[in-house]
């Protein structure tokens, strides 16, 4: 295995070094290959997770003083009310751009269509006459929706979370996204319209891992309440990740949907223009956002490059850009064949994954570890992040190995119910007690002996 750079200059920033790794030839175990594709910092990491500790014992502590502390600190607003008003979301609805708010309709209708199909069938089955047991989904009562702001703006994240919140039944919906300067201290006011056009009117300007803190613990603000919920859900930055992370003992998490992340596994048939400009609109989100190329071919590789070189030199952001290309957890691996960049992909276990190949619908069937999949030339990642259907709160960091995007199913429970007549518990009593009595656990047993059904003899 080999690395090296190569050098994609951006005008008016810092060049950007996008790494080539070359892993041709080099024969690698999957646990080798977790090993050496593109991560962010392990330092970085470790640095989030102690801020992040530290934050959010303060918000447990000290409620609206630490939020109000915070908000000062990171978003430079002085808070007097952390909840914003309903009257607020009215008037961004009524000052939404029309354009835009035909935009987030549309976002609404496909995401709630794929939302409402997601959503799991009760089921029932009798094993034997007079023993059935059914399977019931049931939606938590509160959620916590959490929407980022910063470098960008998320009304799309408000749809993609509050909508199969509503699909799976959720009664109760809060919603913090981060207090805005330019906005007197609310949040984006086009955020504030995506909530308003779906009905949510409990939003609180609350940012970062303390937003996350605050919903898990509660905060009474004057007369305002922000009760505890059951489950937090929602993207966001390393910090937003690590909070989630160290939450979850006492909430409902949907996963680690931090820092967002592409690759691209790609052969001679690829578009190196579409391929490029993909990478460019994640590396657009964050200095630290992950940009992967995985291919077999060199041609295509270095296509690649060269379109990302033109391209990122004309992008507005092409500061963060470079310094996301240029970041140790991007870059461009080149495999012997496409069943090893398969191989690669799943190592990886992309938060987005496209395909740019012959038959990417075959190749996508091999794939085991996506948050989600993008077939093909015409099926870009951005679209997926706005009116698909499709959810983009997707896992990262290589957490897609194990779970997946948010869904429907993220705001639900299976409660098992069990129902037995007399007949059919007195049919099975001498298989339950005798393995009580195995465990040596013979009050187990007498549950059953008591209420008439027959067992092994006492062991003496």
């Amino acid at each position: 295995m080999t690395s090296t750079s190569s050098t994609v200059p951006t005008a008016g920033a810092p060049a950007a070094e996008l790494r080539v790794i070359d892993l041709r030839g080099g024969g690698l175990s999957d646990a080798q290959l977790r090993a050496v594709v593109p991560r962010q910092s392990g330092d970085f990491v470790h640095s989030a997770e102690e801020a992040v500790a530290g934050i959010l014992e303060d918000v447990r502590l000290r409620g609206p003083e630490a939020l109000r502390e915070l908000a000062a600190r990171f978003d430079g607003v002085e808070q007097e009310r952390l909840r914003v008003p309903p009257e607020a979301i009215a008037e961004a609805v009524a000052g939404l751009d029309p354009e835009v708010r035909r935009g987030l309709e549309t976002a609404i209708a496909r995401t709630r269509a794929f939302a409402e199909a997601q959503r799991p069938q009760d089921s029932s089955i009798e094993v034997a006459p007079g023993a059935r047991l059914s399977n019931r989904w049931t939606p938590m009562r509160r959620s916590g929706l959490y929407v980022p702001g910063g470098l960008a703006v998320y009304p799309s994240s408000v749809v993609m979370n509050v909508v199969p919140a509503q699909a799976a039944g959720v009664e109760s919906v809060v919603l913090c996204t981060p207090p805005q300067r330019e906005f007197g201290g609310l949040p984006h006011s086009t955020t504030l319209a995506a909530a308003g056009l779906l009905g949510v009117d409990e939003v609180w300007a609350i940012g970062g891992a303390q937003a996350l803190g605050a919903m898990t613990y509660g905060v009474e603000d004057g007369g305002d309440v922000l009760e505890p919920v059951d489950i937090l859900t929602g993207p966001g930055n390393i910090y937003v990740a690590m909070a989630k992370r160290q939450l979850r003992a006492r909430v409902g998490v949907d996963g680690e949907a931090g820092t967002t992340e592409i690759a691209v596994v790609a052969d001679d048939s690829a578009r190196p223009d579409f391929v490029a400009a993909d990478l460019i609109s994640q590396a657009e989100h964050d200095p630290h956002a992950g940009s992967l190329l995985i291919t077999h071919s060199q041609e295509t590789a270095d296509a690649v490059a060269a379109a990302v070189a033109e391209q990122a030199a004309a992008t507005p952001h092409r500061e963060r850009v470079a310094t996301a290309l240029s970041g140790e957890q991007s870059g461009i691996i080149l495999t012997d064949d496409l069943a090893e960049s398969i191989r690669v992909a799943d190592a990886y276990a992309a938060e987005h994954l496209e395909i740019h190949t012959h038959d990417a619908a075959g190749v996508a069937a091999r794939i085991r570890n996506a948050g989600a999949i993008f077939l093909g030339p015409y099926s870009p990642v951005p679209l997926g992040d706005y009116a698909a259907g499709s959810n983009h709160v997707l896992p990262t960091g290589g957490s897609a190995a194990y779970t997946g995007g948010l869904s429907t199913a993220t705001f639900l429970k299976a409660v098992q119910i069990v129902d037995y007549t007399a007949e059919a518990l007195a049919e099975v009593g001498d298989a339950v007690v005798a393995l009580a009595h195995a465990e040596d656990l013979p009050a187990h047993g007498a549950a059953i002996t008591v209420r008439g059904g027959s067992g092994p003899k006492e062991r003496s």
